[in-house]
């Protein structure tokens, strides 16, 4: 087989041998693929594995021998299911691969607010430190994250994650859920005592809004979840609340959060996702009020790349097999 890799560059940088890859065929890797050159480099391929390279009716028009599209990713929006589907395309994804990476990335965001670390370390690099008369300083109050109420918006594999370390540090846990009776049964079964004496329930959107210290994103992006927080939704968040999203930037609406910020209606929030990415040089939230941005990298781990490799090798594997797993279908 003739297996291409149209964007390994989104995967490694050279940390990650591609070797293993070899035993299924001649591999072509590209470090990044355009969208006018995607058609041509894949119009003979009989494999593709990706990760964002658009795979719709237009780069897959030349594209007759192609069998199988590989995702080194969980989200799949990059692809027309219609189009594959009628081609008899089969298309895997990864699942569940960056479960414990994004988890504690979500986590050290909310640790960095409440505990003020970026701005103590500022604080000592700029020699504040060095003038203090006492041995500690007070310069930005901290707060524990303990009884705080942590509100998660989705109650997937990750979802769950971050409930369990918040659980963890005795926070109280609010999840909202489009399966509101699945989630009340995970919530019973992963979290028992903590369900039974109040520390977790299950609760509709605009009330988790309304009583979370911290509101945190875990839901994929789709028709029902695009631009959620919205102006309408964040006008409900408390004061005092601080807003994290580690899933799809397109959950947020940018431009309602930028007042919100700007506007003192919310604390602060933390993103590690956008609507466009890269973040373009005009981005409206670029250098708004209390606002933290990383450049899409709660997945990005060694080992939760390597864990990604694997996880498509696997299904590459597994499909030549004729026993497919992690198909995708519209």
């Amino acid at each position: 087989m003739k297996i291409v890799l149209p964007d390994i560059k989104t995967l490694t940088e050279g940390d990650l041998d591609l070797s293993v890859l070899e035993q299924f065929g001649e591999v072509i890797a590209y470090p990044l693929t355009e969208f006018k050159e995607i058609a041509g480099r894949i119009a003979d391929a009989d494999v593709v594995l990706c990760n964002k390279t658009l795979m719709n009716a237009e780069t897959l028009k030349d594209a007759g021998k192609l069998q199988y599209i590989g995702l080194f990713a969980t989200g799949y929006n990059n692809v027309d299911l219609e189009y594959t589907n009628a081609h008899n395309i089969t298309v895997c994804n990864a699942g569940s691969y960056s479960t414990d990476a994004v988890a504690q990335h979500t986590l050290a965001l909310l640790l960095n607010y409440y505990g003020r670390i970026r701005e103590y370390a500022a604080y000592t690099a700029s020699g504040g430190w060095t003038h203090s008369d006492i041995f500690c300083s007070f310069a930005y109050p901290m707060q524990e994250i303990a009884g705080k109420t942590l509100g998660i918006i989705g109650f997937g594999s990750i979802g769950q994650r971050v409930a369990e370390i918040a659980l963890a540090f005795r926070m109280k846990v609010l999840v909202s859920s489009g399966t509101w009776s699945k989630a009340e049964e995970t919530c019973r079964e992963l979290f028992m005592k903590a369900y039974e004496e109040d520390f977790i329930e299950v609760t509709d959107l605009e009330t988790l809004v309304s009583e979370s210290d911290v509101v945190t994103v875990h839901c994929p992006l789709n028709d029902r979840s695009e631009r959620m927080i919205n102006r309408s939704l964040l006008e409900k968040f408390k004061p005092s609340a601080y807003l994290i999203n580690t899933s799809r930037g397109g959950i947020i609406d940018e431009e309602a959060l930028y007042h919100a910020l700007e506007e003192g209606r919310i604390a602060g929030a933390a993103l590690d996702v956008m609507q466009t990415e890269p973040m373009p040089e005009n981005c409206r939230l670029l250098g708004a009020k209390n606002l933290v941005i990383t450049p899409h990298v709660a997945w990005a781990p060694l080992e939760t790349r390597q864990r990604l490799l694997d996880i498509a090798v696997d299904n590459l594997d597994n499909y030549q097999k004729g026993t497919p797993k992690h198909v995708i279908r519209k």
